[in-house]
């Protein structure tokens, strides 16, 4: 019963945080600003800096699991 009016609770605050959104978007004045680019490089970077690390780990676990297997 709790988590059920928890949820509820959590669902009216959210639509009335919806509600009181009025006028342009913080998206709308980062694209007319033109740092949306500023935004999406950043995004790469860091998508780019999560895929390098897991293939560097990828690769360290795999030479463990052959010195393993060896063994």
């Amino acid at each position: 019963m709790k988590k059920v009016a928890l949820t509820l609770f959590l669902l009216m605050l959210t639509v009335q945080l919806f509600a009181q959104q009025q006028g342009g978007s913080l998206s709308d004045d980062v694209y007319a600003s033109g740092k949306i680019y500023v935004v999406v490089a950043c995004a790469v970077l860091i998508l780019l800096g999560l895929l390098i690390f897991l293939f560097t780990l990828d690769r360290r676990l795999k030479k463990i699991e052959k010195r393993n297997l060896e063994k």
